[in-house]
């Protein structure tokens, strides 16, 4: 709980005075040093620190007595100040227009987990994630976020496992497909911004963002090409299998000396 205060901007004194009074309101400075077991002058600071915040109230009497703004209060307020901060920025500081596509490397865990959060936060239309079942747990929570929000998400699993947004599709994986040592993965937001990469204990986990047509026009052909497929194989998956091998193996076999 401390961890998700100091995300409000309070420090860790501050995150745990906050804790203490909201156990216990009306309760003096020297009070809250016990609870806390952090000396009164750090403490006394940290009350007014939460005081001029807004976080907390101070109780006229002999000696002060404080008490925790409901948690319910103190959201409401920052997600006001925080909505009014972001329409002054993107007002003032709006993105000058780019006159060619760019490309963007982000490389480890949390640079990724950011990026995947910031498109599907960005995405006002349509999300298509291509993703390794192994490695669903990195988007699902952005992705129903997105969904929550109305956005058309589509997402596309190699594998099975178990998913909780609307629209599924999921890939048979090859024995093949096992052995690989990365795993790929595609995100596409609104047809204009994409995020590619791999998962894998062989590679060093990275991505590559970018707007460049080129990249979004392959991946929508991809994203294309797997509903048509989906749907095809539905229809008629009895008889392709008949005709061409399971998983088409007679018409990719010549390829495979080549490619793999």
């Amino acid at each position: 709980m401390i961890e998700e205060l100091r995300k409000l901007g309070l420090s860790e004194l501050e995150a745990r005075c906050y804790l203490a009074l909201h156990a216990e309101p009306n309760i003096s400075g020297y009070e809250v040093a016990k609870k806390v077991s952090v000396s009164r002058t750090n403490v006394y600071a940290a009350l007014r620190s939460l005081t001029d915040k807004g976080v907390c109230r101070a109780i006229e009497a002999d000696p002060v007595l404080y008490d925790a703004v409901p948690i319910e209060q103190l959201v409401r307020m920052l997600q006001s100040d925080f909505e009014q901060t972001a329409r002054t920025l993107v007002k003032q500081l709006k993105s000058p227009p780019q006159s060619a596509a760019s490309f963007y490397n982000w490389q480890g865990d949390n640079a990724i987990r950011t990026a995947i959060r910031r498109l599907a936060a960005n995405a006002d239309k349509s999300i298509v994630v291509d993703i390794w079942a192994e490695d669903v747990h990195w988007v699902e929570e952005p992705l129903l976020e997105a969904e929550r929000r109305g956005v058309f998400v589509t997402l596309i699993v190699i594998g099975e496992c178990a998913v909780r947004l609307n629209r599924v599709l999921f890939h048979h994986r090859s024995e093949a497909w096992d052995a690989s040592e990365a795993r790929k993965f595609s995100i596409l937001c609104d047809s204009r911004s994409a995020l590619l990469g791999s998962f894998g204990s062989t590679v060093k986990l990275s991505a590559l963002e970018t707007n460049h047509p080129a990249v979004v026009e392959l991946l929508l052909n991809g994203f294309y090409h797997d509903v048509i497929m989906e749907r095809v194989e539905q229809d008629f998956g009895r008889m392709f299998t008949e005709r061409y091998g399971d998983h088409y193996d007679d018409i990719i076999h010549p390829y495979r000396k080549y490619l793999d």
